[in-house]
């Protein structure tokens, strides 16, 4: 048995464990993820509960205060009042005194139960994150194995070359689906489960409320399934748009800038220098990937009123800048911090040989200048 096939058996044999693993590890998040939101509307409707005790309680210290007033006022002119009336005084000021005692130990039972959720989400977070990150680092390991190893095995003998090489196509390959696991757990994904336990409620509005409460809530459900759904469009259009393939760079971004005005309410401005041409398709794709990435860390990070466009396509480099009005924020910091999203840019730019400057200061905005150097087809 040569190494090459001993090691695709140690592969195979690896691959299940790490595929049941996978399994396993992915199955703990979904558990704690659901977990954790029964428990944040727990805790809502808890922090609600202790709202009211506590302006229950204080009605009811104000009352007992007046018992008691009365109660002095009837032991001090004794001869005064009747039996029946010392006897009242003096059961209303008790009756109060035991009220503030239940609420008061109602109150510190509802406490402790808030806090007791808040720890509980506190851990349940800590095991999400923590699931997510060995999920995806499971995941390496398994395409690793299952795909792009096996893919190029026939043309590379050498285990040593082999596992670098494959490292080397999945760590692009990966980048590229963490972003998009990304965008659709913290979109589509998180809107859905939102639908979902507001759809387990409905039946309780509609017994405690009435249809008419219970109509209002459909409405907000279909509103939020309607979101979802555009949002999910997007994400298929980020994907790959066909028109970068048809009609070229600066006729997508155009389109792109377009759309992403009408979607988000925002001011989007293009501009082109010079005469517009086609470019070699990887620089096209990188590049449009580059301002799609800007344009929304503006919108989405920078709170940005108006994104501003500039691309100029020289003889040998393609220039683009993205500036925008939002908050803006302290580069050294960010990137010491290691923010995905410039990670990202950074490296698609070192890909293509070219230079990406950052210049922003927070409430000043950002001004991204991106020059990536091209060798003409004529």
């Amino acid at each position: 048995m040569t190494d090459t096939t001993l090691l695709d058996k140690i592969i195979t044999n690896t691959l299940e464990a790490v595929g049941e693993s996978r399994e396993q590890i992915f199955e703990i998040g979904e558990k704690s993820r659901a977990e954790y939101v029964s428990l944040a509307e727990e805790l809502k409707q808890v922090r609600l509960k202790v709202a009211a005790i506590i302006e229950k309680t204080d009605q009811t210290q104000l009352r007992a205060r007046f018992a008691r007033n009365r109660l002095v006022e009837v032991s001090r002119a004794f001869d005064k009042f009747s039996g029946e009336e010392v006897r009242a005084a003096y059961e209303q000021a008790n009756d109060y005194q035991v009220q503030l005692a239940v609420l008061e130990q109602e109150e510190i039972q509802l406490r402790e139960r808030r806090d007791h959720i808040e720890r509980r989400l506190v851990n349940l977070n800590d095991t999400v994150e923590r699931a997510e990150e060995l999920a995806g680092q499971m995941a390496v390991i398994y395409n690793f194995l299952s795909t792009d190893l096996k893919q190029v095995g026939d043309a590379i003998e050498d285990a040593r070359q082999k596992q670098a090489f494959g490292l080397k196509i999945i760590q692009a390959q990966e980048e590229e689906r963490k972003k998009l696991s990304r965008e659709i757990h913290d979109g589509p994904a998180q809107m859905m489960a939102n639908v979902l336990l507001r759809s387990e409620l409905i039946e309780r509005i509609y017994q405690e409320k009435g249809i008419e409460e219970a109509l209002n809530e459909i409405r907000d459900l279909r509103k939020m399934v309607k979101s979802s759904l555009v949002e999910v469009r997007r994400i298929i259009y980020d994907l790959r748009p066909m028109a970068l393939d048809d009609l070229g760079l600066v006729p997508t971004l155009a389109k792109y800038l377009k759309t992403f005005q009408e979607h988000n309410q925002i001011t989007t401005v293009f501009r082109q220098i010079g005469k517009d041409k086609r470019l070699p398709q990887e620089f096209e794709i990188a590049l449009f990937r580059l301002v799609q990435e800007a344009v929304q860390n503006a919108y989405k990070h920078g709170e940005a009123s108006e994104i501003q466009v500039k691309i100029e396509i020289k003889a040998t480099k393609v220039i683009i800048i993205i500036k925008d009005d939002g908050k803006g924020f302290d580069p050294a910091i960010t990137e010491k911090e290691g923010s995905f999203g410039l990670i990202g840019m950074k490296e698609r730019v070192n890909m293509l040989k070219g230079q990406l400057t950052i210049q922003s200061k927070p409430k000043a905005g950002t001004v991204i200048v991106i020059e990536v150097p091209f060798r003409s087809a004529t």
